[in-house]
Order: structure tokens, then C-alpha cells, then sequence
């Protein structure tokens, strides 16, 4: 095999000017060995320049319709940056010669210049030209308002998707990308990441993120204003970002008219918007309001089902209050055993009385040691009704087993787990 592949590539290579320029008269690929070998030569060379094309796009930005339309290009006025467009396109094969499906290569079928259908692949790429550069430039012709609302609470990985779409995308969304930038610089001087920090320049910073149309922007901005007790301007910025269906200032907004009492039912639902949305402490929150009727009707099965979905989104409280819910039977059939599992997620997860009751209820169990692992943290975190038993727990204890106990306390603070 290896002697006639060298046969055939040197043939291929003294061959070469003959078979770069083929006939349109010539014999088709069943009749001829020469032929078939130059077609399948020409199709390699091909697929390695379309690749080489295909890396070259990716790396720049083209004036192109998004990837959801029809390409922009007629067989007439081919360019050679398009040939890794036109590669598995009816009719357009750059050796002169239609690629085809597999049947028509194998059945000796080809379509030739004056073939009717090559033609009429042509009328259509020519009209598909004028839908795709219309729905182009849409994205520049849309008032920056409507634009605001359409990605203005997108995050950085889909805003950075959506720039990409194409050149009038990336044009359109440049102020976004700009809050953006503003948005990052703001967080650094806030917290002091890697410069001092400067609280009226992160405020500044998140002001002209949020001018530029960035929710995420607006949303800090608001909560900094609140922060330093300019409350109504805080409000100012969180209505903004809830306006533009941003989870975070929906639920922002929720908790602060929560603390008027005339803006009740506003604040209930605007959490039951950002709930809706998957904002987990907004269904926390939402559930709070339910249980306790405030803005709300009562409703002690709605809040049981808001406090699961916020459990199971990973908020402490809400598998604290399911743990609660499922022991008493409110909201949910009495299950002890459910009741117990969401006690120690919660536990584990750091919320200081659940480790309190769950320290408890290994304590009535028998279990002295886990009971004091979960005691122990109760007390550090707070929980002086824990000292109690947790002193006694101490007493009884062989030294070895209350050792480890109190070495599992430790690895727990400093950010291990629990090895019970």
C-alpha cells in the first residue's frame, strides 16, 4: 500500500498544472482513475483551507447577520475569505466542480454552469443578501432605550455572547460593555481589591456603569447609596434596575418597600417577580411575608413551598424553616425524618440554630460526640442556650472522643468538613 500511494502522489505532483485547471468536458469520476484521484486530491486541499478560513473568522470580527440568519452571498461574487463559507454549499466548490451529497458522487452525477438549480441557489443566496444585512443593521437602528431593556440585565458571559452576534451588535452594545468595565472597577475600590479602598470612587465608578445602562451597575450603586444612608437615591437606582427585570434590584427594591408600611403589597410584588425568577433570597423573602401575612395574605402552604425552592436554591434560612415546617407539619405532612435531614443541611451549611437543634437532637439520640462537634458551634457562633449542655457534654466524655470533637469544631471554622 504504501509503494502505490507513492505512485499515486508522485503521479499527483508531475501532474499537477494539468489537473489544477480541469475541463468541463472531461470524463466523469467512474470513468477515469486520474479523475476520481483528483477530485478526492482537490476535496483534501479544500477541507484543509476551510479550516484554515474557518480559524481565520473566528479571530476577527465581520460585518455579518447573526448566526441565526442566512448568510450574506451569491455564487457570483465569491472572495477567497469565503470560501469556508461556500464549502458545503450546493453548487460552489472551488475546484470548479460541485461537491455534491455522497449518492450524487457516487452515481457519476454533476451540475454544470448552466444547470438550472446551481441558478437557482443563486437567485436565493442573492435575496437571502438583502434579509441579512436588513436584520443587521436593526441592532444599530434600535433606540438605546429599547437596546437598554433588551440586554441590560444580561451578564458578562451573555453580553460578551451577544457581542460577538456580529460587527452591529458589538457596535450597539459597547456602552454596556463599558458599565461593565466601570461595574468591575467600582467592586475593586469598594472592597479594596488590589487598590485602597475608596468608597466615593466605587460610587462613582457605579454611577457611570449605571448611566451607561448596566442593571448589575444601578443595583450596587443603590445598595452602596443605602448603605451610607441616602436611601431614596438607593431607591432611585434600584426601581431603574427592576424596570429592567434585573433579579437583584427587583428583590432590592421588594426588601426596601418592605420597610414602609403604605408600599406593602408594591414590595410583595416585586419579591414575587424576582422569586418567579429564581432570586433565591427574594423567595426567602417572599415566603417570610406569606407565613406572616404581611402585604399578603396568610398562606402557610405557599410559604412552605417558597421556603423549599429557597432551601433547595441554597439559602441556609429557607432549609432551617423547611426543617422547622416538616417537624411541626405546617405547610408540609409531618415528616421526621425529612425534618431531620434539612436540620443538618442547614447545620452544616453554618446557620447557627439549626447546629443548636441538631446538636440536640443527636443529644437525645445517644450520639454524645457528633452532638458536641455541633454544641460547640453553636456556642462560637452565639448560641448561649447551647453552653448548657454543651458544659456537660464535656464532663462526660472520655478525653480521646471529646478531643476529636472539638478538632472537628476547628476544621469546621476553618473551612473544612464534618467527619462524623
Amino acid at each position: 500500500m504504501r509503494f502505490i500511494h507513492s505512485n499515486v502522489v508522485g503521479t499527483a505532483r508531475n501532474h499537477r498544472q494539468r489537473y489544477r485547471a480541469p475541463r468541463e468536458d472531461s470524463c466523469t469520476e467512474e470513468s477515469s482513475p486520474r479523475m476520481s484521484f483528483r477530485s478526492s486530491h482537490s476535496d483534501r486541499n479544500f477541507t484543509r483551507s476551510w479550516r484554515c478560513h474557518d480559524r481565520d473568522r473566528n479571530s476577527v470580527h465581520e460585518n455579518v447577520a447573526p448566526l441565526y440568519s442566512i448568510p450574506s452571498f451569491s455564487r457570483k461574487a465569491i472572495s477567497p475569505n469565503d470560501s469556508h463559507r461556500l464549502g458545503d454549499e450546493p453548487g460552489n466548490d472551488l475546484s470548479g466542480f460541485r461537491r455534491g451529497t455522497w449518492a450524487e458522487r457516487n452515481s457519476g452525477a454533476r451540475l454544470k454552469e448552466g444547470d438550472s438549480s446551481r441558478t437557482l441557489w443563486s437567485v436565493k443566496a442573492m435575496a437571502s443578501s438583502d434579509v441579512a444585512s436588513s436584520a443587521a443593521a436593526t441592532a444599530t437602528s434600535l433606540p438605546f432605550d429599547v437596546l437598554q431593556r433588551i440586554a441590560g440585565s444580561f451578564s458578562w458571559h451573555d453580553l460578551w455572547n451577544a457581542t460577538c452576534t456580529c460587527k452591529t451588535w458589538n457596535k450597539a452594545l459597547a456602552p454596556l460593555r463599558e458599565g461593565m468595565l466601570f461595574l468591575h472597577y467600582g467592586k475593586k475600590f469598594k472592597h479594596g481589591h488590589e487598590v485602597s479602598k475608596n468608597l466615593d470612587k466605587a460610587l462613582q465608578m457605579f454611577t457611570k456603569g449605571a448611566i451607561r445602562g448596566c442593571a448589575a451597575a444601578m443595583v450596587d450603586a443603590g445598595l452602596l447609596l443605602w448603605e451610607m444612608g441616602r436611601r431614596d437615591e438607593g431607591i432611585n437606582w434600584y426601581k431603574q434596575a427592576a424596570e429592567l427585570r434585573h433579579p437583584a434590584g427587583m428583590c432590592n427594591l421588594g426588601l426596601a418597600y418592605l420597610q414602609d408600611s403604605n408600599r406593602l403589597v408594591e414590595a410583595v410584588k416585586w419579591l414575587k417577580i424576582a422569586a418567579t425568577a429564581g432570586h433565591v433570597r427574594a423567595q426567602y423573602s417572599l415566603a417570610l411575608c406569606l407565613q406572616q401575612g404581611k402585604g399578603v395574605e396568610c398562606n402557610m402552604q405557599k410559604a412552605a413551598r417558597w421556603y423549599l425552592q429557597a432551601a433547595e436554591g441554597g439559602s441556609t434560612r429557607g432549609m432551617y424553616n423547611v426543617a422547622l415546617c416538616l417537624r411541626s407539619g405546617e405547610g408540609f405532612s409531618r415528616n421526621l425524618y425529612e425534618a431531620k435531614r434539612w436540620m443538618r443541611r442547614a447545620a452544616v451549611a453554618g446557620h447557627s440554630k439549626a447546629q443548636f437543634e441538631f446538636g440536640l437532637t443527636l443529644f437525645a439520640e445517644g450520639e454524645g460526640g457528633s452532638a458536641l462537634v455541633f454544641l460547640e458551634l453553636a456556642t462560637r457562633a452565639g448560641e448561649t442556650g447551647a453552653t448548657h449542655i454543651r458544659d456537660a457534654l464535656l464532663v462526660q466524655l472520655p478525653s480521646r472522643l471529646r478531643a476529636h470533637a472539638l478538632a472537628c469544631a476547628d476544621k469546621f471554622q476553618n473551612g473544612g468538613s464534618i467527619s462524623r
